[in-house]
């Protein structure tokens, strides 16, 4: 079964690039960037998917992520 993995994402507005920075804090230099939340996060994902699968081609294991998910009641 393959393992599922699941990582934290911060979006956030940048002044000096004038739209939506997306990180993924356990994924090193993996970010994106979107004129909306939206794209922002969209973006990443694909940034996310490049990241892992050149993981996966240099023979490296997938980081663990160290924040959880959490659930937040509005």
């Amino acid at each position: 079964m393959e393992r599922r993995y699941q990582y934290l994402i911060e979006i956030f507005w940048s002044d000096e690039d004038e739209g939506f920075i997306a990180i993924a804090p356990d994924l090193p230099g993996c970010s994106a960037f979107g004129d909306t939340p939206q794209n922002a996060a969209k973006e990443m994902e694909h940034a996310m998917a490049s990241w892992l699968e050149a993981c996966k081609n240099m023979n490296r294991p997938y980081p663990d992520a160290t924040a959880k998910p959490q659930q937040i009641a509005a």
